[in-house]
């Protein structure tokens, strides 16, 4: 009877972390001492799926997969088809995002010293079991030159970026196959933000509920959510270290039990023009945050 009742009392405790109450706009978080260590190879980003697999991306093109403890289950390291290197010079795929079991990946140009040299961006989409992009998006460059980051809509009908102080929201429906690069022209944006981005800028994004948490350094090491019906953003939580911030990801939508510490994760890797990193040269970390009160 007393193993029965244990049982009963650690499922209930799983249960209960795989469905965390969604946090408020501006609610306390309490920055954990524990930190992550992860590959350099998984420079850019991070998301998950609704059974705790982790996704990133990085150091440029790579796409990988892990289970919720971590442990690499799947990898290719240049994600982005060679035909479409050599057609529109992308080289970079930056935070990238979740839904259906595809995988919705940024992608632009960025070389070093001479910066975005094709002045486009393009939403790449890939299987999530396979880490194969099976097709891309390109979007109006008139509204926006790369896409560095990506993040769908909790209810699947929307995929949000920025350009600038903008953020943009774009159709789930025109991200199909059916308007595919190069036989379909560019898509546009449904919605725009004027001024929501944060002064932190945005490196990662993750949705906690409704509300598009982002993550940034320019104007100090911060995380901000944005009521994307308002474009007002709040202030969420900060911490300090040398490094450069990547993707941001959560639990609160999980289905299983959660294999991190805390609720909310910031991915910083080191690369800097300042100091030695606070966290060394040979590995990424993942920055954790609980919510309190």
């Amino acid at each position: 009877m007393r193993r029965a009742a244990l049982i009963a009392c650690l499922l209930m405790h799983t249960v209960g972390a795989a469905h965390a109450a969604h946090p408020g706009p501006g609610s306390h978080w309490r920055e954990l001492d524990q930190k992550t260590k992860v590959p350099l190879t998984y420079f850019q980003g991070m998301t998950h799926d609704p059974s705790g697999n982790r996704y990133f991306t990085g150091v440029h093109l790579g796409l990988y997969r892990t289970d919720p403890d971590l442990n690499e289950t799947g990898a290719n390291h240049d994600v982005i088809p060679p035909d479409v290197h050599l057609r529109e010079g992308y080289n970079h795929v930056g935070d990238l995002s979740h839904h259906a079991g595809l995988l919705y990946l940024p992608l632009e140009c960025y070389y070093f010293q001479a910066g975005n040299t094709c002045k486009t961006g393009s939403i790449g989409v890939a299987d999530a079991h396979t880490l194969q992009m099976l097709w891309y998006v390109k979007l109006d460059p008139t509204e926006i030159p790369k896409a560095m980051w990506a993040e769908v809509s909790p209810d699947g009908k929307l995929l949000w970026t920025s350009t600038g102080r903008d953020l943009l929201a774009y159709d789930m429906n025109d991200l199909t196959q059916h308007h595919a690069a190069p036989g379909a022209a560019p898509i546009k944006a449904v919605k725009r933000l004027p001024g929501a981005v944060p002064p932190s800028k945005v490196t990662g994004a993750t949705f906690v509920g409704d509300r598009l948490f982002l993550a940034g350094q320019d104007d100090g090491q911060q995380i901000w959510s944005v009521d994307l019906t308002t474009g007002e953003s709040v202030f969420e939580t900060s911490t300090s270290y040398i490094g450069e911030a990547e993707g941001l990801d959560d639990d609160f939508d999980l289905t299983t039990g959660d294999h991190l510490p805390g609720d909310l994760h910031w991915q910083v890797m080191p690369w800097n023009d300042k100091a030695y990193p606070t966290h060394g040269v040979t590995n990424g970390v993942l920055y954790h945050f609980e919510q309190i009160g």
